[in-house]
């Protein structure tokens, strides 16, 4: 009951448990909503502390992708996955292959692709159970990686948030904070880096720091604690979410709040505290989705121009989101969910409309592979 609860409360249309005692998978899936299309979201595989923590994981992280696909003006809807297990002994092939089979077991109603401790190559044992799949590697029709894309739709945001705060998108001599180096983490400091912004960072994974160390030796380190004390321009949480909250916001001495984390804003509220203290927030599932966009290309035949031309529109977007946050006089994470909201239902609308038609397909939506 917890969990149908819990899927009513958000609105989610389906959770599905999956279970291979032979390779030791243990899975959530859940699809929040399918108006716009299928559900895509990635894999996360964590080393949940309990079930039910893996649960309002999922909860949380499928709803991100709703809006986050609905806002972007895709053909898609919002799931998840999640994994629990320890990413540093349980990986398998085996694990990954029968997780594509449960994947192949849904028709179609949800697509992976690679999230929190899911490789290119742990995506490679999904799709040979799968087409279901997206973020393959490039030489069997995929876009690869997706984090040096998702990296450059936050550094667009946080470009748009720096014309809101400052005047100009210039980024040459701020300062930003980055709260985690790890695959997206490290791409955005790069772009940062050669445009000229001031980088501090913080990581709990010594490779991260390392690497960090040795690709970017004017970075500064700071410990996880001062990176919210750290004097700086933009605050870019790029690790796990809900780092914004009552015991960090009052640590914060930056202008705008802008990184990659999915669920930066532990509760809705706390984008109306941001607000008040002069902070400008840009949203999480606005400007991160420039890995999703690059993925849904998949679907027509990707291509690295196209991909990265869909993501300079994040720039434009956030800053609509900034006008109907003044607008409106909502704290801006409200304003991304009207705007996504608004798009959601006006498709709905048009479903509802043709309710009984047969072979009806939404303008846009393509079959997958095959």
């Amino acid at each position: 009951m917890l969990t149908l609860e819990k899927m009513y409360s958000m609105g989610h249309e389906q959770v599905v448990y999956f279970q291979d005692k032979s390779c030791g998978l243990k899975a959530i899936i859940a699809i929040h909503d399918t108006t716009l299309g299928p559900a895509l979201g990635g894999t996360r595989l964590w080393q949940y502390a309990s079930e039910e923590e893996a649960l309002i994981d999922v909860l949380r992280l499928s709803k991100g992708m709703t809006y986050k696909a609905a806002v972007s003006g895709l053909n898609l809807g919002g799931g998840k996955a999640v994994i629990i297990a320890d990413p540093k002994k349980d990986k398998s092939e085996a694990l990954f292959r029968s997780f594509g089979r449960f994947i192949e077991s849904l028709n179609g109603r949800y697509i992976t692709a690679e999230d929190v401790n899911t490789s290119v190559d742990d995506i490679e044992h999904i799709f040979a159970e799968t087409n279901y799949v997206t973020g393959v590697a490039q030489q069997y029709g995929g876009s690869g990686n997706p984090s040096p894309y998702t990296a450059l739709g936050v550094f667009r945001g946080i470009e748009a948030s720096a014309t809101k705060a400052f005047g100009n998108r210039s980024l040459k001599g701020k300062t930003v904070a980055i709260q985690g180096v790890g695959s997206v983490g490290f791409e955005l400091a790069k772009l940062l880096n050669e445009v000229g912004a001031n980088i501090v960072y913080t990581d709990i994974n010594e490779r991260g720091i390392e690497k960090m160390k040795e690709s970017l030796p004017n970075a500064k380190f700071v410990s996880g604690t001062e990176i919210f004390t750290t004097a700086c321009d933009v605050y870019a949480p790029c690790a796990l979410g809900a780092s914004v909250n009552d015991e960090t916001i009052p640590m914060l001495k930056c202008k705008i709040i802008a990184g990659a984390a999915n669920n930066q804003l532990k509760e809705d509220r706390h984008g109306l505290i941001v607000k008040e203290k002069g902070i400008f927030y840009a949203p999480d599932y606005l400007i991160n989705a420039g890995g999703l966009m690059n993925v849904s290309i998949e679907f027509e035949g990707w291509a690295d121009s196209k991909s990265r031309r869909m993501i300079d529109t994040i720039y434009d977007k956030t800053l609509e989101v900034f006008r109907i946050s003044e607008e409106q006089n909502i704290p801006v994470n409200k304003a991304a969910d009207v705007m996504a909201e608004k798009r959601i239902e006006s498709i709905r609308n048009i479903k509802n409309a043709y309710l009984g038609k047969t072979n009806f397909r939404m303008p846009g939506q393509k079959n997958r592979r095959g």
